[in-house]
């Protein structure tokens, strides 16, 4: 009986010592990851604080990136790295754990040189080490850099020459860098410090230090809005801060267009051109700035504009020649050409003055600038849905293509329900003092370029009918009805022709009675009982690229000259 409790006993507790050791691994599978997964967290975020501060305080324009879109090597330990920083400015590539040496020991693109109490005319060459471009060229032996999988040749950051490591003479280092291709472009480090010079000596006289050996010298300032259409530019900011100075390039998130353009006080007179990374929006906030100059007498510094499209609709840059939009199929190499062989034109702009009826006039009328169109209407409708919809989800209109895909739902549900019907007996219309008799329509349209509804021309129509020349310098506008949403749709596939109102330089519309929609250059509101008078305001100077032209472009004055002689 003894010999059978002690077994029993002994069985017993065994199986809570099994028990309490399940238990115990059991836990310990559960706590460990959990601790494991707390102390990584704590130190990333550690490590991200740490690096942010670097960031805050280095002198670099630094980004993090979790993967490199090249094979890239960290210019201090020399290491292939997949992650780690780059600067926007210089180029260079660091791994984290070398971000603060890299910091240390390397400069950055200098904006303005150091003061050492002479004048500067030329400056020499900034060496990077590694991490050149893909298919560069060695300046001394013609042969290709960069093709070692290791750390190798060095690159400039102001005129992007390269050299091979063992090209590299003592001569190069020393050499007076000439700034490449772009030295038009580029406003040199010493030209500002001299101009800053001048400015403690309270002198002006800027056109007397236009940088040596360059006779055609278009300094060009690049104003960057990062929210247009697909977000391109924030990689925009940094590939112009690679090939220009970076002092040059703007984000219009960060700086106002009006702060920005001071910039062109600094520089000679009627020489500067100014690049617009955005929206036919972002172009119109920029012309509004340049409009702010002429106030403040500065008229002798306004910059010539030239459009790179990353809008929605970007019919202004369609009109202008700079394309229907942006997504990086070109070069900016390619761009900065463009800009520097661009054609300057004029652009009318126009006074839009909206005042309600009633209230005893007490209420101030609203005023807008327009560049491109206003319209009441099915097309101004779709534009007020879009605008509500985005306003209530912005992450999710991050897409030209989803953009698109949204205003072409809200103009089928619109031919559908058809709720500007009837518009003729809600509105009347005058061109140049002069009544004009309305049939039966749904939207009308005042026109200042030839573009609109992203890429269709729409004085135009089908082409097949003798219609005025319309320009956008003339000081007239372009009137034209539509029959609905249906009937934009058709005329923007050349199978309908719109009804030719009328050109005009004063253009005056009255809306007797209901709220219909409304928008200026794709500012869209509900609008009640009003008076909207149309007047010149001013022009805007522009630059006219004949690269982009297309067909239609090329084609729609001989057309025009030839239904002309026809008739």
């Amino acid at each position: 009986m003894a010999g059978t409790e002690g077994r029993s006993s002994a069985s017993s507790s065994s199986s809570v010592v099994a028990d309490w050791s399940l238990v115990f691994w059991t836990l310990c599978s559960v706590i460990v990851p959990v601790l494991i997964t707390l102390w990584c967290s704590f130190q990333r975020s550690r490590r991200q604080v740490l690096i942010r501060d670097i960031f805050r305080k280095s002198k670099h324009d630094w980004h993090y990136t979790d993967l490199f879109g090249q094979p890239s090597y960290c210019c201090v330990c020399a290491q292939h790295i997949l992650q780690g920083a780059f600067c926007n400015c210089c180029g260079l590539r660091v791994s984290e754990g070398c971000l603060k040496k890299a910091d240390q020991h390397f400069l950055c693109k200098e904006i303005m040189m150091r003061s050492d109490g002479r004048a500067h005319s030329s400056m020499p060459h900034h060496w990077i080490r590694g991490n050149v471009p893909l298919c560069s060229y060695c300046v001394v032996c013609k042969q290709q850099c960069g093709t070692q999988p290791k750390l190798c040749d060095y690159r400039c950051v102001w005129c992007q020459c390269t050299v091979h490591d063992d090209c590299m003479l003592d001569c190069l280092k020393i050499e007076e860098c000439t700034f490449g291709e772009f030295k038009d472009l580029i406003i040199p480090p010493y030209y500002l410090s001299t101009v800053n010079q001048l400015r403690k000596d309270k002198r002006t006289d800027y056109e007397k230090i236009v940088p040596y050996g360059r006779k055609h010298w278009i300094p060009v300032i690049v104003l960057a809005n990062t929210r247009s259409g697909n977000n391109m530019g924030e990689i925009l900011l940094g590939e112009f801060k690679i090939l220009l100075n970076p002092v040059q390039v703007f984000d219009l998130s960060k700086t106002t267009p009006a702060k920005a353009l001071q910039l062109c006080t600094l520089l000679p007179c009627n020489a500067v051109r100014v690049l617009v990374c955005g929206g036919d929006g972002t172009v119109g906030w920029v012309l509004d700035a340049i409009d702010e100059m002429k106030i403040k007498g500065q008229e002798r510094f306004i910059p010539q504009v030239a459009i790179l499209p990353l809008g929605t609709g970007n019919d202004l840059s369609n009109t202008l020649g700079w394309g229907a939009g942006y997504a990086g199929e070109v070069p900016v190499e390619q761009i900065l050409r463009n800009v520097m062989e661009a054609d300057g034109i004029k652009l009318d702009r126009w006074k839009v003055q909206v005042t309600n009826k009633g209230y005893y006039n007490l209420r101030k009328p609203k005023v807008f600038t327009m560049n491109n169109y206003f319209s009441i209407g099915p097309d101004a409708l779709m534009a007020l849905n879009f605008h509500a919809h985005r306003e209530k989800t912005p992450s999710l209109f991050s897409s030209r293509i989803i953009n698109k895909a949204v205003y072409f739902f809200y103009g089928t549900k619109d031919c559908l329900v058809q709720e500007c019907k009837d518009l003729n007996k809600k509105v009347e219309l005058e061109l140049d003092g002069e009544r004009i008799e309305l049939p039966n329509l749904e939207g009308i349209i005042v026109l200042n370029i030839g573009y609109w509804g992203g890429g269709c021309r729409l004085w135009e129509g089908m082409g097949d009918e003798p219609y005025p020349l319309a320009r956008h310098d003339d000081g007239l506008l372009e009137v034209v009805g539509v029959h609905g949403s249906f009937h934009c749709a058709q005329i923007q596939v050349k199978l309908a022709n719109p009804v030719r109102l009328g050109q005009a330089h004063t253009v005056r519309l009255i809306l007797k009675s209901s709220k219909m929609p409304m928008q200026v250059d794709g500012e869209p509101w509900a609008q009640g009982p009003c008076t909207v008078t149309i007047t010149h305001k001013t022009h805007a100077l522009m630059l006219y690229h004949s690269g982009e032209q297309t067909d239609d472009d090329a084609s729609s004055v001989s057309e025009q000259e030839h239904v002309r002689e026809q008739t």
